[in-house]
């Protein structure tokens, strides 16, 4: 990769979201948790999430990543709480849409315009999805009886 390619891909505007990721930690008492790994890279993301009316009422994330899935991370940590299980999963599904070649995401997960210049670098996806995608993974199992 070339200096200016990776200058367009780690911008000023990824590392600014990267530094500042919402609702870092783990929830004391989770109704559902679940953790994304990427085997490129060893990237890791756990999610912690309790529901009430089927929206998000707590929402907490551990993340070990590369700047590219903590500033994914920070977007899904200030978009989280409040969304129900099918805002997450449209918000899943637009952001691969956009890595694929599609338009950025709207609403609640709008910020993930920041990371358009990932979508030239295929190897850096899985990382991308991470947090998004073990939300949906908790979310899916919290809407799932014991």
């Amino acid at each position: 990769m070339s200096d200016a390619e990776l200058l367009r891909l780690y911008s000023g505007r990824i590392l600014a979201l990267a530094a500042d990721i919402p609702n870092l930690g783990r929830l004391s008492a989770p109704e559902a948790s679940a953790t994304r790994r990427s085997p490129l890279c060893g990237s890791t993301v756990t999610v912690d999430v309790a529901t009430e009316g089927g929206r998000i009422a707590a929402f907490a994330q551990e993340v070990r990543a590369c700047a590219l899935g903590q500033a994914a991370a920070a977007v899904v940590g200030a978009a989280a709480p409040g969304l129900t299980r099918a805002e997450v999963e449209s918000g899943r599904d637009a952001l691969r849409a956009m890595l694929a070649g599609g338009p950025p995401p709207v609403g609640p997960f709008a910020a993930f315009e920041a990371l358009l210049p990932a979508r030239d670098h295929r190897n850096r996806h899985a990382s991308v999805l991470l947090s998004i995608e073990a939300l949906a993974d908790a979310m899916e199992r919290a809407a799932t009886p014991a």
